[in-house]
C-alpha cells in the first residue's frame, strides 16, 4: 500500500468572503439612504361646492346616423355624403356650440364613417364623437 503524502503548504487556500459581504451591505445601505423616492400626487376627490346659478341647458345635439346600406341622416334628414359637412355647418350656424354625434350602424362601411368624421372636423365642429348604434334600433 502506497501512502500519499501531502506536500507541505498544500493546504486548501480559500477566499474569505466576509469582507466582501461587508462591502456589499455597506453599499446597499448607502444606496437605500441616498435614493430619492418619487412622491406621486393623488387626485382631489372633494367635489366643488354647488353653484347658486341655475343650470344652463346644453346646446342641441347634431345627430349623424349612418345606416347599413350607406344612407346618411343628419338630424333626421337624408343627406348625400358630399353634403354632410354643409348640413352640419348649417345646423352649427344656428347653435355654434352644438356637439356632433356620429351613430353608425355596426355593419356600415368604415370609409363612410371616416369621411363623415373628417367633414365634421373640417367645418370646425367641436365635440365630434362616435357611438355605434345598437343592433335593435331603427334608423331614419
Amino acid at each position: 500500500m502506497r501512502r500519499r503524502f501531502k506536500k507541505a503548504g498544500g493546504d486548501d487556500a480559500g477566499v474569505n468572503m466576509t469582507p466582501m459581504l461587508d462591502i456589499v451591505f455597506i453599499l446597499l445601505i448607502f444606496f437605500i439612504v441616498t435614493a430619492t423616492f418619487v412622491r406621486e400626487r393623488g387626485i382631489d376627490l372633494v367635489p366643488p361646492p354647488p353653484s347658486e346659478e341655475p343650470p344652463v341647458d346644453p346646446p342641441p345635439l347634431i345627430l349623424v346616423q349612418i345606416l347599413e346600406n350607406g344612407t346618411i341622416f343628419v338630424n333626421q334628414q337624408a343627406t348625400d355624403i358630399a353634403r354632410v359637412g354643409a348640413r352640419i355647418e348649417r345646423f352649427r350656424s344656428e347653435n355654434p356650440d352644438s356637439p356632433v354625434l356620429i351613430e353608425p350602424d355596426p355593419d356600415a362601411e368604415h370609409g363612410i364613417v371616416v369621411t363623415v368624421w373628417d367633414q365634421a372636423n373640417q367645418v370646425g365642429a367641436r365635440g365630434v364623437n362616435i357611438q355605434p348604434r345598437e343592433q335593435g334600433e331603427q334608423g331614419g
